[in-house]
């Protein structure tokens, strides 16, 4: 299985941006797919999953209402759709996939944000 991140950037506090994760070597509809990130000198930390049964989401607190996983299967493609971004939301972000959201087995490149003014 390989993921391939795309997506990231430079944007000003309020902005939006789209991430997108293709999978290839796998049909991921089969798969639990997720977001992680890691600021600098910090710890990476879970963002968000989607489970491959019935479309459960899952999201961290510090992202509840602005970000936004969606997968389409038919494209082995995965989104994660962040509005209102803040300077905290600053990292690498990584797709995930596995077979449930309890864990990633499957990780991609990584894909940078920065939030800044």
């Amino acid at each position: 299985v390989q993921l391939q991140a795309s997506g990231g950037g430079l944007v000003q506090p309020g902005g939006s941006l789209r991430l997108s994760c293709t999978v290839s070597g796998f049909t991921m509809a089969y798969l639990a797919m997720g977001w992680f990130r890691q600021a600098p000198g910090k710890e990476r930390e879970g963002v968000s999953c989607m489970t491959s049964t019935d479309g459960t989401t899952y999201y961290k607190d510090f992202v509840k209402g602005r970000f936004t996983i969606s997968r389409d299967n038919a494209n082995n493609t995965m989104y994660l759709q962040m509005n209102n971004l803040k300077p905290e939301d600053t990292a690498v972000y990584y797709c995930t996939a596995g077979p449930s959201c309890n864990g990633a087995e499957f990780w991609g490149q990584g894909t940078q944000v920065t939030v800044s003014s």
